[in-house]
């Protein structure tokens, strides 16, 4: 059997690219700690030794899964928000940095490109897998991006302190990866619509409304006047 580095550069590119398939179906579907090398190199029908040639260990494979998807993501995100807020300039709102966010996804989701049927469900696993190699690659290798964003919507949200913006985002943006990483996504974005249309800019209306009244709701203090005082000491 050849060894990879005598194979013909088509045949290592193709043996690579089942192997990052393979790894990011069975990521979309269990997580990361549920992903074994036994699985992937079943599904890849590849041996090990392949994929410890491509990337050397689980964690920099599901790394080279991470960075396939978003890195394309992110650059698009930040292109997005650099012309709304050239564009907009003082009026840029936090629905026009939500638009940013989310509406290069839902592009690359209905691109036609492979595995863009799942891409949904692939962005809900990431941003929920509780694994630490997903989160520290995510919190690291995007950090610009995040940071871009988080001061985006600071300007746009300056009456909320950094922990209240902080606590809003991670609350609503989770709920929604939540939702993605749970099911069939073409099926919740139908429901989601109720059959009034899915072009984008509907999809974005809906989505955006429901985020937005997240991020801007008035949140009650502990001495605030509070109805549920009544319901808790009947129940």
């Amino acid at each position: 059997m050849n060894r990879p580095e005598t194979l013909p550069r088509s045949a290592v590119a193709d043996t690579k690219t089942r192997i990052l398939d393979a790894a990011e179906a069975l990521f979309v579907a269990g997580g990361f700690d549920a992903l074994s090398m036994r699985q992937i190199t079943a599904s890849a029908q590849v041996n090990l030794a392949a994929v410890n040639y491509h990337f050397g260990s689980k964690d920099a494979l599901i790394e080279s899964v991470l960075a396939r998807q978003l890195d394309t993501l992110n650059e698009a995100r930040e292109t997005m928000l650099d012309r709304l807020e050239s564009t907009l300039g003082d009026q840029l709102q936090c629905e026009h940095v939500m638009a940013a966010m989310f509406l290069p996804a839902v592009r690359i989701s209905r691109s036609g490109a492979p595995n863009a049927d799942r891409y949904l469900q692939f962005l809900g696993r990431a941003y929920t897998d509780p694994s630490s190699v997903v989160r520290d690659f995510i919190d690291t290798h995007y950090l610009q991006t995040l940071g871009r964003f988080f001061q985006a919507f600071q300007r746009t949200l300056p009456q909320l302190s950094v922990d209240d913006l902080a606590f809003r985002l991670h609350f609503a943006m989770g709920a929604l990866s939540g939702i993605l990483a749970g099911g069939d996504t073409q099926r919740l974005l139908k429901e989601f619509t109720q059959g009034q249309g899915d072009h984008e800019s509907f999809l974005l209306s809906r989505l955006i409304s429901l985020m937005a009244a997240a991020l801007k709701a008035p949140l009650p203090g502990p001495t605030d006047p509070n109805m549920f005082d009544h319901i808790v000491k009947l129940v």
